[in-house]
Parts: C-alpha cells; sequence; structure tokens
C-alpha cells in the first residue's frame, strides 16, 4: 500500500501542537521537526504502508490557480507577496527534508504546483492501495474503492478513513463530485467565495442531480424543469465565476514528477547523515521512533 502525506499540512500541523520551547542542542525550535517525525512514524505503524512519500508544495499558490479564481488564497498572502508562515517554522523545513531523504522516505514535488497536485497525480497513477494524508478536504474528491483519504481535519488521533460510502453519506454527493460542491458552497480556506445564495444542502442537490458544475450551469441556462426553485437565477449570474473555478479546485492529474523510489526503507539510506542531522537537531528519539514504525510496517 502506498501512502502519501501532504507534508505541509503535517509541518504545520506540528508546529502547532508541539511548543516552540522544545529546541535543538543550540537553541533552535525543532517542534515542527520533531513532531512531524513522530506523526509520520505513528502513521506508518498505524496503518503498515509499504510505500510512502511526502507530497511538497512547491507552488502554494500556483499562477494558473490565481488567474482562474483571483481570490483563491489571497487571504493567506502575506506582506512580501509570499505565504504565511511563523518565521520559527520557516527554517525547520530544509533540516526536516535532510532528515527524511536520509532515512530514506521518498519527496516528491513539481515547480508551479501544489501538493494536491502531487497527491493526485501519484493516486491515479498507482496501481495499488493507496491512502492519502491530508487535511483539505478537496482531496476528498479523490476517494475510490482503491484510494482512501485520511483526513486530519479534527487531528489525528481523531482521523477519518473516507472513501466513496463516507463521502456520499457525510454529504450527499458522489466523491468524485465533491470539488464542484465546493465550487458551488465556496470554501473560505481557499479563498473560493461560492454562489452567493447557495448553501450546502442546495449544492448537494444540484451536484446529486446535474453532476458536474459545468452540467448545472446548462441545465440552469436551459430552463430545466427539474432544476430547484429559485437557484437557476443565482446559477446564472455567477456564470463565469462557475466555468472558471472548477479547474481551479480539482487536483491536476499531469503533474511531471522525477523518478524517485517511494519505497519504505529497511535501512537508513544514508547512516552517517542521519546520524549527524538527528544529534545535530537533538532528535535522537524521534528518528528512532521512525525507523522502528517502518520495521513494523514492512514486518
Amino acid at each position: 500500500m502506498l501512502m502519501l502525506v501532504d507534508a505541509a499540512n503535517l509541518y504545520f500541523r506540528a508546529f502547532y501542537a508541539v511548543p516552540e520551547s522544545v529546541t535543538g542542542p543550540d537553541g533552535r525550535p525543532v517542534n515542527a521537526i520533531r513532531g512531524f517525525l513522530d506523526m509520520a512514524a505513528s502513521l506508518v505503524e498505524r496503518r503498515r504502508p509499504t510505500r510512502w512519500i511526502a507530497c511538497l508544495d512547491l507552488d502554494w499558490r500556483p499562477a494558473f490557480r490565481v488567474a482562474l479564481v483571483p481570490s483563491y488564497k489571497a487571504h493567506r498572502v502575506a506582506r512580501d507577496g509570499g505565504e504565511e508562515i511563523p518565521p520559527a517554522l520557516l527554517p525547520q523545513i530544509p533540516p526536516l527534508l535532510q532528515i527524511l531523504g536520509a532515512i530514506g522516505l521518498a519527496c516528491a514535488g513539481a515547480d508551479g504546483f501544489e501538493a494536491d497536485d502531487v497527491m493526485a497525480t501519484l493516486a491515479h497513477r498507482d496501481r495499488e492501495p493507496v491512502e492519502i494524508v491530508t487535511g483539505d478536504r478537496d482531496m476528498l474528491a479523490l476517494a475510490t474503492e482503491r484510494v482512501t483519504v485520511l483526513y486530519t481535519g479534527k487531528g489525528l488521533a481523531r482521523m477519518e478513513a473516507m472513501g466513496p460510502g463516507e463521502v456520499r453519506a457525510r454529504y450527499g454527493i458522489p466523491a468524485e463530485h465533491y470539488a464542484d460542491f465546493a465550487v458551488l458552497r465556496g470554501d473560505p480556506s481557499d479563498g473560493l467565495p461560492g454562489v452567493p445564495g447557495v448553501g450546502e444542502k442546495t449544492a448537494a442537490a444540484l451536484v446529486s442531480r446535474f453532476g458536474p458544475v459545468e452540467e448545472i450551469v446548462t441545465a440552469a441556462e436551459s430552463g430545466d424543469a427539474g432544476f430547484p426553485a429559485g437557484a437557476a437565477n443565482k446559477i446564472r449570474a455567477a456564470r463565469a465565476y462557475l466555468l472558471a473555478a472548477p479547474a481551479a479546485v480539482r487536483g491536476r492529474t499531469d503533474v511531471p514528477l522525477d523518478e524517485f523510489d517511494d519505497d519504505l526503507p529497511r535501512e537508513p539510506r544514508d547512516a552517517t547523515r542521519l546520524a549527524e542531522l538527528a544529534a545535530a537537531y537533538g532528535v535522537q528519539g524521534s528518528v528512532e521512533r521512525m525507523r522502528k514504525a517502518i520495521t513494523t510496517a514492512l514486518g
């Protein structure tokens, strides 16, 4: 089984879950590094994948999405135009990735794309069972009989395994149309405005009956007799947004990715470098937990 981890989601979660007072030998905060490794170890031990990839945001707000929906993640833009990241977190990311590399855990990303696109591409092209660890509800659109989304919105301890049945039970829609549902309803976390006057129930009803947003717009404009009363005018008024937004919300499945080995490593790829990094950042215990988790997963 392949486990895909939204790396940014996990290291942000780790940063806020572990106090900044957790520091390395030189006094630098290592809370995100330690928390990420401990959380990843817990996931590997509990779910026992044989393959594992940390999926990276090499562009957290891609230009192609902003061109389609200008408000996309606009509320998270810092004064310098980059992403708002706590100052104590930013310097922890490179050494964390170095530690993962020394362990032999794969990382994947591509310029111009978010981790969501990387996960969508990897899940789409794989043939084995896949589990996606993320706090982004948009990834629910990837749920199939082969792909399970481990949704961490309520924390890892209350992580929810979401397949097609669970998505339908929760939202009343086919999982494959979750992005269409989100476009209609809106999603403040991504800066999606939604359609004014169309709430969750109406959005679910429209998606369940007509499918993709493009078909919903067509039905509204054609005067389909099955269209909910009062919704047609709202859909017609939001036509430009509705025809642009789905491509911004749906995960891309065509991301160009370098070749890499995603098998869990029985032995560290670079034991000497791993020992040096673990000592420098004071995370020997977390590294050892990760190694033990891998041994457990591989049997």
